[in-house]
């Protein structure tokens, strides 16, 4: 029988602080709270996300986390200087991770060398202030394994948000034996093929996300997803894995503890 005592979840991939939310983005946070879900870690998308990311954070001290990153589907000729605010931000607050960072061939096949040039950089960030990479990889596994072998004389570690993989692809991550793989709604598709995925990864190296608003797990599938979803996330795993809800609640918000090394949660911080 499962226990009645609240859990502790994490969002470990959020983008609360868009548009999408304009309307009800604190009603939208206060549900995730309520939920259990304690704590929204927030990736950085380009430039123009830096204000409103930062000012959720600042809304929600030790409940909202930001990172740091250009996202690769905004990689451009101009990346760096791009980049430029995008650093100071990272240098300037309390980040937890460089992200979302990484290479995207289903939209930016035509910048694929200048988003390879900006993950180099960005990685050049994470490991120089010893900060985990939060990696996007969309048709890109050959070319993000192709980069990340250049690193693995390093403690370079990180997660591979959203990770949809098969097999082959999540042994290759195991064998870099500092990454993550981050779960989200995809996890509920039933026909996503992560059935047969997720028994297999390694359960250390498992934490939870919904990249909210995009990917809604099932039955929200369609509509904007948003981070109280997280336990439907957590739930889908527990079922595929055959452990109760709470051993999931527990197992990834300590694997997210570790990899973001966050400090100690404080139910009571608003």
């Amino acid at each position: 029988m499962e226990s009645n005592a609240p859990m502790d979840w994490i969002d470990t991939h959020c983008h609360a602080y868009v548009t999408a939310f304009s309307e009800d983005r604190e009603e939208t946070v206060q549900r995730a709270f309520e939920a259990g879900v304690g704590r929204i870690l927030l990736p950085n998308i380009d430039v123009e996300s830096i204000g409103a990311l930062l000012d959720l954070v600042d809304d929600h001290p030790g409940r909202c986390f930001p990172m740091m990153g250009l996202h690769p589907c905004h990689v451009e000729g101009d990346w760096k200087a791009q980049c430029e605010p995008i650093l100071k931000a990272l240098d300037t607050r309390d980040c937890i991770a460089v992200g979302e960072i990484g290479m995207d061939l289903f939209r930016g096949k035509k910048t694929r060398e200048f988003q390879v040039a900006a993950f180099h950089e960005q990685i050049g960030w994470a490991l120089e202030r010893d900060l985990p990479v939060v990696l996007h990889v969309r048709e890109a596994f050959e070319d993000t394994f192709a980069v990340l072998d250049q690193y693995t004389d390093t403690p370079l570690r990180g997660v591979f948000h959203c990770f949809t993989g098969g097999r082959a692809e999540a042994d290759r991550i195991a064998d870099y034996g500092t990454f993550y793989y981050g779960l989200g709604g995809v996890t509920t598709f039933r026909k996503a093929g992560m059935d047969e995925v997720v028994p297999h990864l390694p359960p250390e190296r498992v934490i939870l996300e919904t990249d909210s608003p995009y990917l809604a797990p099932v039955p929200h599938r369609g509509k904007r997803n948003e981070p109280a979803h997280t336990v439907l996330v957590g739930q889908r795993v527990a079922d595929l894995l055959k452990r109760p809800l709470a051993d999931i609640a527990a197992m990834t918000t300590v694997n997210a503890e570790r990899l973001f090394r966050l400090p100690p949660f404080n139910p009571s911080t608003s």
